[in-house]
């Protein structure tokens, strides 16, 4: 049953992921991964509500952890970007990519669990 969960969760986060990615980069003429950043940094603060959130059961970490953020957040299409922004020349424009990602990951990790706790303690 598990399986399920993950399987349901997924068919939720990677559609999301790919319209979030359209999105954003209709908005943007820069070469600059806007969705790929935006829906990374999602998945940190989803994820960080989730293990800050004291009564959250199994099956609502698979669904949203493992499910749904599994198939929205996305560290390959993160690292091809960046490599891409590389070898186009767009240097400054990768290392913005690495350090913003990590950086803006972290943060909405830790304000996440403090959310979590908040609402939920």
């Amino acid at each position: 049953m598990n399986w399920l969960v993950v399987v349901v969760g997924g068919m939720i986060g990677a559609p999301l992921r790919y319209l979030t990615d359209r999105a954003m980069q209709a908005r943007h003429e820069s070469v600059f991964p806007w969705g790929t950043f935006v829906v990374n940094v999602v998945g940190c603060l989803v994820l960080g509500v989730l293990t800050g959130a004291a009564p959250v059961g199994p099956d609502l970490r698979l669904f949203l952890g493992t499910g749904l953020c599994g198939a929205l957040t996305t560290y390959s299409t993160f690292s091809y970007e960046t490599l891409r922004l590389m070898e186009t020349g767009a240097g400054l424009y990768a290392m913005a990519n690495a350090l913003g990602s990590v950086a803006a990951g972290l943060g909405a990790a830790f304000a996440g669990v403090a959310l979590g706790q908040l609402v939920w303690p």
